[in-house]
């Protein structure tokens, strides 16, 4: 393909991609004071783990847990190589059974803005408010606004929150957007970031400018959520509106290695968790309200804002626009990476599994009452997944139904159809060698890739 990159900037993509790998980013620059912000909802640091648990250490000095007496209220996503001393193999418990399905046809990526160049992409949408327009995020905290037009020379700055995004290290920054339905009408929007001082992950709701719907108001921020990280990576970050009109929040683990604090399997923390919104009568006085059909709504410990919960990282997910279904991509620890259908109050089994294998003990695990992944692969097709979208477009015969995802690691991309109850076995389509950090969808159905450093992608018949 014309986009392989000579040998010099694989190695050093390479190089960069091997210290995210190890779950121990490199030290974050000194913090800087956030600018005041109205602050809704603040949620305490988890308790420090008990000597009985299972520790896992990163290596680097900079992962330091957050210090649990701050008073305040969490990248992209690392593979680790993080266990100290070698451990035994898992036991592979019995997956989903692969269903026979249609070949899928294979995929190329054509440019879709060659003009336009970006650092570090982690997110492409398109509201559909009428106006054709497309909006990307970096992870350093802007967001570029441009038409959807191939020929596009350039792109305007929508909002530029660079001075309160923490972007210190491989997986902190500006990690998700999001246009609710009635954007058009109120110009507001929501967007998920990291900051510091102490370390937190933030939701936040903007407006546009009075007269300038190409331009946000950096000054309109009302904070809808605050949680405080206790380590710098697996902040999950994806945002978005569910066919409910509710807010869908992604959250990690808290990272560090193993989840030391054992909060994939916690429902009384909001970290490793897919959280459910109401953010409709949000203010600088009320962040958000919970729906009252959330399934641990009235659970004693438990917080009613978790939709579904046991997750590691979950890197992406999306709503199939025709059936619902909310599909989400799930980092793993060092051997396996999962694509999980979420459902309502599912626990998706991280760290007691990673996939469908038992994780943590190794053998002999008790799986009773978790949800298995309809996909997973291991090292040999890549070490870091990163969620898709099931493609409803029609320029891509055989296609349409699919749900779409990659490899951060490898560029590979794969598509698998699932009729409800089955998901059929994982098919290759592409395989690329970009640094695949999202994918995006038009209000067309076209299907977006983006790498790292190289631009937006759009999916066309091979």
């Amino acid at each position: 393909m014309n986009h392989r990159r000579v040998a010099t900037a694989a190695l050093l993509a390479l190089s960069l991609l091997l210290l995210a790998a190890c779950d121990s980013p490199a030290p974050a620059p000194s913090p800087t004071a956030t600018q005041p912000r109205p602050t809704a909802t603040t949620v305490s640091a988890p308790p420090t783990p008990t000597a009985a648990a299972p520790v896992e250490t990163p290596s680097s000095a900079a992962a330091q847990p957050l210090d649990p007496t701050a008073t305040a209220a969490a990248t992209l996503p690392v593979r680790p190589s993080e266990s100290p001393t070698p451990e035994p193999a898992p036991t592979t418990e019995a997956a989903p059974t692969a269903a026979p399905a249609p070949a899928l046809p294979r995929i190329s990526l054509r440019p879709a803005f060659p003009n336009l160049r970006f650092r570090h992409l982690t997110n492409l949408t398109q509201p559909e408010d009428g106006t054709n327009r497309i909006f990307v995020t970096e992870q350093a905290g802007r967001v570029s606004v441009f038409p959807n037009d191939p020929a596009v020379e350039s792109a305007g700055v929508f909002l530029d929150i660079r001075d309160i995004v923490n972007e210190g290290s491989n997986e902190e920054g500006l990690l998700g957007l999001a246009f609710p339905p009635d954007f058009s009408e109120t110009g507001r929007f929501f967007v998920h970031y990291t900051a510091s001082s102490p370390r937190r992950s933030v939701v936040s709701r903007f407006s546009v400018s009075e007269g300038n719907p190409d331009l946000a108001d950096p000054s309109s921020e009302v904070v809808i959520l605050e949680v405080e990280q206790p380590f710098q990576n697996h902040n999950g970050g994806q945002i978005e509106f569910g066919p409910d009109g509710y807010l869908y929040v992604a959250l990690g683990d808290g990272g560090a290695a193993g989840d030391p604090y054992g909060n994939g399997q916690d429902t009384g923390t909001l970290l490793g968790a897919i959280l459910r919104l109401d953010v409709s009568g949000a203010s600088p006085d009320a962040g958000y309200a919970i729906p009252p059909d959330n399934p641990l709504v009235g659970v004693t410990g438990a917080r009613g804002e978790i939709w579904a919960y046991g997750l590691r990282n979950p890197w992406r997910f999306s709503f199939d626009p025709v059936t619902g279904l909310l599909w989400t991509a799930d980092v793993g620890q060092d051997k396996y990476e999962e694509i999980d259908v979420v459902k309502r109050g599912g626990n998706y089994g991280w760290n007691v599994m990673e996939a469908s294998n038992c994780y943590r003990p190794r053998r002999d695990c008790d799986t009773t009452g978790l949800e298995l992944p309809v996909a997973e692969y291991g090292r040999g097709d890549g070490c870091s997944v990163t969620g898709g979208h099931v493609y409803r477009g029609d320029g891509i015969p055989g296609l349409a139904g699919a749900y779409v995802y990659g490899d951060y690691c490898t560029g590979r991309i794969w598509g698998i159809t699932f009729d409800g109850e089955t998901a059929a076995e994982p098919q290759l389509l592409l395989d690329s060698e970009l640094l695949i950090t999202s994918f995006g969808s038009g209000v067309d159905g076209s299907l977006y890739v983006l790498g790292r450093d190289d631009g937006v992608y759009v999916a066309v018949p091979a």
